[in-house]
């Protein structure tokens, strides 16, 4: 038995006083709502209506079950209001993990807009470099700047984020600017060593692909101290244009190699699979993809 539609049904009898009226109303046959209300009162082993052919009212029992029905179906579409107005407004927490660098350098001013435009919602944001289980750590959102191996986890990607070859000029101009990728192995490296490529770099041009394994002298899993070493006059470093942009514009670094690129990386949003995605973490993602899309600055 659809024990709500039958209350439905009863309550809507009872307010109208016919059978017909309530199936008019509620887009029922007559016989749809007579056998909902007489499965509701099998189910209670009591009737609840006294019936004529024109008319139908309730009987003691019948109407003290009306009123109680009618709070409960009160209390049901308060509920119903209450999600759809959270739907409308997001509110709560929004849990969301993201890499270190990315954070504060690109997702920090990113989430200070979007709290202005859902100030309902409180955002709990872990940075980490280390790969966190979404599942485990119970996050809604975990942004990743990689190439993804398959998981049960639904990913959508954001944004396209290229890599570019760079030095100092002081280390250029000491140690000679490479040509080709070949000479890159004469050449201090610094390089991130967590990529699924291992440490090597793979470049690829109009002849192909090349390999570099690199001989460095820093490895690290952050970026920004990758280029704060390059910047330095440290060696030659791989980096993701949103780290390296600003000291390419200001002349802190400078690039080369421009007809070979690394495999672009990729910034994903990963989330687990549910029947309907959460309103708060659609808004953030689309926010997302709306905001780096426009920003072709990186």
């Amino acid at each position: 038995m659809d024990k709500l539609s039958s209350l439905r049904a009863f309550v809507k009898v009872v307010e109208l006083g016919s059978f017909s009226e309530a199936g008019r109303q509620m887009r029922l046959s007559r016989s749809a709502i007579s056998k909902y209300v007489s499965e509701l009162e099998q189910s209670l082993g009591v009737q609840l209506l006294n019936r004529t052919t024109r008319h139908a009212s309730p009987n003691e029992n019948g109407q003290a079950y009306f009123e109680r029905a009618l709070a409960v179906l009160a209390d049901l579409d308060a509920a119903d209001q209450a999600v759809a107005q959270a739907q409308a407004t997001p509110r709560g927490l929004l849990r969301v993990n993201a890499p270190m660098s990315f954070g504060t350098l690109q997702l920090g001013p990113a989430l200070a807009d979007f709290m202005a435009d859902y100030p309902e919602l409180q955002i709990h944001l872990v940075l980490s470099d280390d790969q966190l289980d979404p599942m485990q750590g119970g996050f809604d959102v975990t942004l990743r700047i990689a190439d993804l191996e398959s998981s049960s986890l639904i990913a959508r990607k954001i944004i396209g984020i290229d890599r570019v070859i760079c030095a100092s000029p002081d280390y250029l101009a000491q140690h000679g600017e490479p040509v080709t990728p070949a000479e890159l192995r004469k050449h201090a490296l610094l390089t991130y060593g967590f990529l699924l490529t291992g440490n090597q770099w793979k470049l690829t041009g109009a002849d192909g692909d090349h390999w570099i394994q690199p001989s460095w002298n820093l490895c690290a899993n952050n970026a920004e101290v990758l280029r704060d070493a390059a910047i330095a006059g440290r060696g030659v470093a791989l980096l993701p244009t949103f780290i390296a942009g600003q000291a390419l514009r200001d002349g802190a670094l400078q690039s080369f190699l421009a007809n070979y690129k690394a495999p672009p990386l990729s910034l994903y949003a990963i989330y687990p699979p549910t029947r309907h995605l959460a309103v708060k973490v659609r808004l953030l993602i689309d926010f997302l993809v709306a905001r780096y899309t426009a920003q072709c600055g990186w």
